[in-house]
């Protein structure tokens, strides 16, 4: 089975597909999510609104607690931990993270900078030891494989690879740096562009995007099957 974390960062409530002020990226990932279930009905689906309810913002008590020795930490570091704790239980038992991720003002929403403040987490998803020969720091994220698929959209366009204002993206490359940090490499990405000039541009990009997201599952789909056949022969 495939364990499939789903998270929305939007702030939006709703879908655009069916509310008139609703989100791209909830749309999509609904679209994503529903694919695969179609196809693996059977696999666990655990799912995370980070826009409605985002996680608590790093203060100086998470650093406190953070840094502290698990064995040396008060019951007040285990309390104020415990939100992050639970979002690292949460990344670490998936193996599909479906992540709805819009930009606002050319970065991430400030929950999900939240959720990754949460996340990338010294002894829990990243070591650390500065005796240690080479590189001091290491990912502990990546002792088996784990997909990110990251479904954006953009006001403006042209943010993608090549794009007139590439330079201005700040969601998919800070998303990426922070989940390769802690071992999390594989990220495939689709996004929306043109939702400030509404009309037929912003039909014809949601039309693409929603193709992408199909085809991506599809893609995500046979490479599992072909793993699953590999382990298979091996086995």
């Amino acid at each position: 089975m495939t364990t499939v974390l789903h998270l929305d960062a939007s702030a939006r409530v709703g879908r655009s597909d069916l509310h008139a002020y609703g989100s791209h990226t909830r749309r999509l990932s609904a679209r994503f999510a529903a694919r695969w279930h179609a196809a693996r009905a059977s696999d666990p689906v655990l799912y995370r609104d980070i826009g409605q309810s985002p996680p608590a913002s790093v203060d100086s008590a998470w650093i406190h607690a953070a840094f502290t020795p698990e064995a040396k930490r008060a019951p007040w570091m285990q309390q104020r931990l415990a939100e992050s704790d639970a979002l690292v239980d949460e990344l670490i038992g998936a193996d599909l993270i479906v992540a709805g991720v819009p930009m606002y003002n050319f970065g991430v929403p400030s929950g999900f900078k939240a959720y990754i403040d949460n996340i990338v987490r010294v002894g829990r998803s990243f070591g650390f030891d500065r005796a240690r020969a080479g590189e001091p720091y290491w990912p502990l994220l990546d002792e088996r494989p784990r997909t990110l698929v990251l479904l954006g959209s953009r006001g403006d366009y042209g943010y993608g690879p090549g794009g007139r204002i590439e330079a201005m993206n700040h969601v998919e490359p800070a998303v990426r740096t922070a989940f390769g940090y802690i071992g999390i490499t594989d990220v495939r990405s689709v996004a929306v562009e043109y939702d400030e000039f509404a009309g037929d541009r912003l039909a014809a990009s949601l039309s693409a995007a929603e193709a992408a997201v199909d085809e991506l599952v599809d893609t995500l789909l046979a490479e599992r099957a072909q793993h699953a056949g590999q382990h298979a022969v091996m086995a």
